[in-house]
């Protein structure tokens, strides 16, 4: 492997245990098994290459959950609840095991806010996400699954807030499901008592 290889992969892996804002070039260089001169002659800065890393650990976190999502979508026989909380229960097991890059990923928010390229990988990954979730779980195509991906990414990204503050209180998947169906247990009596 090259040393830009060696320096992505470093600077990933830094990305996973420090997080973004916590990471410095030492770190990565220690990481890596390269030295300090390496980053500016293959990246040009440290921020360079951290970006480069974000986008590499964002493709391939979105590589492993389009896995997952592509085993819940092939369950025929599974129900709308039984995928949603199937979902839950690899991501909040992820949560669990790799705080770190799920933490980054909220450091990468600030950086996306300043770096155009950044921006632009995770909007688009955002965008994919919510096509996948909502063709995946719930069966949804055409102009509604925008809208259902949309609130299933608020969902994952406040249930991600629950889990890294505050883990002994967070919400289990059996939770989660169960709260999907007493939503849709109320909206279905609404409608029932509403007049037409």
């Amino acid at each position: 492997m090259s040393h830009r290889e060696d320096l992505l992969d470093g600077a990933v892996q830094c990305l996973r245990e420090k997080g973004y804002a916590r990471t410095t070039a030492r770190d990565i260089v220690k990481a890596s098994g390269t030295n300090l001169a390496s980053i500016g002659y293959h990246y040009g800065s440290t921020e360079a290459l951290l970006n480069a890393a974000v986008v590499r650990a964002m493709e391939d976190f979105g590589a492993e959950i389009g896995r997952s999502m592509a085993e819940l979508a092939a369950d025929a026989d599974a129900t709308l609840l039984q995928r949603f909380e199937r979902f839950w229960e690899y991501t909040i097991a992820s949560f669990q095991e790799k705080p770190g890059i799920w933490l980054a990923t909220l450091d990468v928010f600030g950086v996306a806010l300043r770096n155009p390229e950044v921006r632009t990988t995770i909007s688009e990954g955002l965008e994919d996400g919510r096509q996948l979730w909502a063709q995946a779980i719930y069966h949804v195509d055409g102009d509604d699954a925008r809208t259902v991906g949309s609130l299933h990414q608020a969902l994952l990204s406040g249930v991600l807030v629950q889990w890294l503050m505050d883990p002994e209180r967070a919400p289990s998947a059996a939770d989660l499901a169960r709260a999907l169906l007493a939503i849709t247990s109320s909206v279905a009596a609404d409608q029932s008592n509403s007049p037409v």
